[in-house]
């Protein structure tokens, strides 16, 4: 009997062991913000109007997303890569794809221009915050690690952050967040804005809710780059969609593309299944390896 009632109240005390530790979980869980749902890009309402005089209705896809895209942007470039930035607008111009290249045959976006569109959803938990972008995924360390002395170099990059409770309530509210470890070529842009083919990029970042509209979440990006004359800040807005059920982006752009990469060439696939030309005196694709009629009459 006696033994019996000492199983029973160790037992009882395991039980409340448990219930004590789920309930300090769920109460360190609450301290971390609910950011459900969809954020989509904030688009001005009316144009926007660089200082000098560029504009662009209803706002192109941007980085700064008060300003229109490629040289609207007014990026702190360094000689050398706002020539790069012009050649790539001037190749556009002639139909060609400039910096913009891999992007246009579908390689992965990677950082800063991932974050350009949406809609991005981010999964808070206490270890790692998670930003959905369709096909694409950026996971921010929150778990108190330390910069890997290696990092293997990805589009995304490798992220480190830690959670801030700024008003002092208890409750976490700006996640901090810095990111490196890239390869690329990366742009920041689709005019082919570029960062440092170098990618030695760093970006530091604060997401924080809009104090006053909590449906805008505010993500204010600096960017470190040697392709830049100094650091460059912007303040990205993204808005909580009303729709309880939104439509995610799952599709790549290689599904239906119509653009075809060889080499450095892209040409246009037709409706025939025949390729034709993207711009003005560009060179057919390297035929050395097949063999023409005219080869083979060659050889007889």
């Amino acid at each position: 009997m006696l033994c019996r009632k000492l199983i029973c109240a160790i037992g009882m005390a395991s039980g409340a062991f448990v219930m004590t530790c789920s309930g300090a979980e769920a109460a360190d869980r609450a301290k971390y913000p609910e950011w459900k749902g969809a954020w989509e890009r904030w688009v001005p309402a009316v144009s926007v109007v660089s200082p000098s005089g560029l504009r662009t209705p209803g706002g192109q896809p941007s980085f700064d997303q008060t300003k229109p895209w490629g040289r609207g942007q007014e990026a702190p470039l360094t000689p050398e890569y706002q020539k790069v930035l012009e050649d790539s607008i001037a190749d556009q111009a002639a139909g060609g794809q400039g910096n913009n290249f891999d992007r246009a045959r579908c390689m992965p976006t990677g950082m800063p221009h991932m974050m350009t569109f949406g809609p991005l959803e981010f999964v808070v938990t206490p270890d790692t915050t998670y930003i959905l972008i369709g096909t694409q995924v950026r996971r921010i360390f929150t778990d108190g690690r330390e910069w890997p002395r290696e990092i293997e170099p990805s589009y995304a990059g490798y992220s480190i952050g830690r959670w801030i409770d700024e008003d002092g309530d208890g409750n976490y509210d700006v996640l901090e967040a810095e990111t490196r470890g890239f390869k690329g070529p990366r742009v920041y842009d689709a005019t082919g804005l570029p960062l440092h083919f170098d990618n030695q990029s760093i970006f530091r970042e604060r997401f924080y809710i809009d104090k006053a509209d909590q449906k805008v979440i505010h993500d204010e990006v600096t960017v470190i780059d040697h392709a830049l004359t100094r650091p460059w800040t912007v303040d990205k807005r993204y808005v909580h969609s009303a729709d309880p059920h939104p439509l995610w982006r799952e599709a790549s752009c290689v599904e239906g593309s119509e653009l075809i990469a060889i080499g450095k060439q892209m040409y246009i696939l037709r409706a025939d299944g025949l390729l034709m030309p993207a711009k003005k005196d560009q060179p057919p694709p390297d035929l050395r390896y097949f063999r023409t009629r005219n080869a083979e009459r060659g050889t007889k």
